[in-house]
């Protein structure tokens, strides 16, 4: 140890006079400090001995720079050997898994670990050729990295004391693997504002990405449902509008426009999972089952108070899309509401009589 680790220890021990961390443990912070000084968080001694009790206590804290923590891809030597993004990276694997700009801010920067390919992981929508639509998590591979890690090799900007944009931005789960296929999740360097250099972007944008693996996570949209023209989920709005209050008890505007098909979607609400509905069946109504259903809402009367849970509901729309969306209970209460604008919902009161009608393939 140099007599500069020496002055670097001592400082660190003395100004956290509570902590007693074990010596193996300053000794090695002290020779990171060395290293990459450029890259403690603050200048003062306090802020140094925040890094020691993070260290030491396990406690994650995040200064108002979003410094990253002192630490290199050199230090660890890389993550062991890279086998696959499912081993590495399974929380890829989870629906609305995103990587934020402050994660890869704070991961190790490349100092010492020389990158020869890039993977990236991520979850994508796939269409099937059946119609139907998958989450699909991919594993993608370039090996020509000069430009990226040149990106990544590039320093942080100094802070600005001005205001910063609040979007959010969101990176791929990036690994970089070197010649003995040793890996490591890099850091980026962060601009002004601590947000990650728009070159490293660009840089990623340009990969020459080839697709070596892909694997199915979940299902969003069926064969039938796509068949059908149909969601595969839908909001159960029966529940939304009546639970707030905002429907109103009147005659249902005319529920179904001159001239135009109507697409019908019958959907269940599991007891699980409440105020969601999963595709069940749907189809474009022909001429005399339109006719039949239009007759029955035309004819509905005020709704009766009830407070019994529908396990289904159908909705019935134009296949344009346009007003009024007309909603029907097809068990529970055969509560009916059609929302349309300007107006606003309105509640009447149908019967086992038309969810019988209505439920069928």
């Amino acid at each position: 140890m140099t007599h500069e680790d020496e002055d670097i220890k001592r400082l660190l021990t003395e100004a956290v006079p509570r902590l007693t961390p074990p010596m193996d443990r300053v000794g090695a912070l002290a020779a990171r400090v060395r290293r990459h000084r450029q890259r403690v968080i603050g200048s003062s001694a306090l802020a140094v001995a925040m890094a020691v009790a993070l260290g030491v206590g396990g406690v994650q804290m995040i200064t108002g720079d979003h410094a990253p923590p002192l630490r290199t891809a050199g230090d660890s030597g890389g993550e062991g050997r890279w086998t696959s993004c499912a081993d590495a990276a399974p929380e890829m694997a989870t629906a609305g898994e995103r990587i934020g700009a402050g994660e890869v801010a704070t991961l190790p920067r490349l100092d010492g670990f020389t990158p020869v390919a890039a993977v990236i992981c991520e979850l994508e929508t796939q269409q099937r050729p059946d119609g139907g639509q998958d989450r699909v998590a991919t594993e993608r591979r370039a090996d020509k990295v000069d430009a990226l890690v040149t990106a990544l090799r590039l320093p942080d900007e100094p802070r600005t004391e001005g205001p910063c944009t609040m979007e959010a931005v969101v990176f791929p789960w990036l690994a970089l693997v070197d010649a003995g296929g040793r890996w490591v999740r890099p850091g980026l360097p962060v601009d002004r504002c601590g947000k990650p250099r728009p070159a490293v972007r660009e840089a990623l944008d340009a990969l020459p990405l080839t697709t070596v693996a892909t694997h199915p996570v979940a299902e969003i949209e069926s064969a039938e449902a796509a068949a059908a023209g149909c969601s595969q989920t839908w909001k159960d709005m029966l529940s939304v509008e009546t639970a707030g209050n905002r429907v109103r008890r009147g005659a249902l505007p005319e529920p179904f426009p001159a001239g135009q098909q109507v697409r019908l979607c019958v959907y269940d609400v599991p007891k699980s999972a409440p105020g969601t509905g999963n595709f069940v069946h749907g189809t474009v109504l022909p001429a005399d089952r339109r006719t039949a259903i239009e007759h029955v809402l035309k004819a509905a009367g005020p709704a009766e108070p009830c407070s019994a849970h529908a396990s289904r509901f159908a909705l019935l729309w134009s296949v344009t899309g346009g007003d009024p969306q007309t909603y029907v209970e097809l068990d529970g209460c055969y509560r009916i509401v059609a929302v349309a604008y300007p107006g606003g919902p309105v509640i009447a009161q149908g019967d086992a009589a038309l969810a019988e009608l209505i439920d069928k393939p």
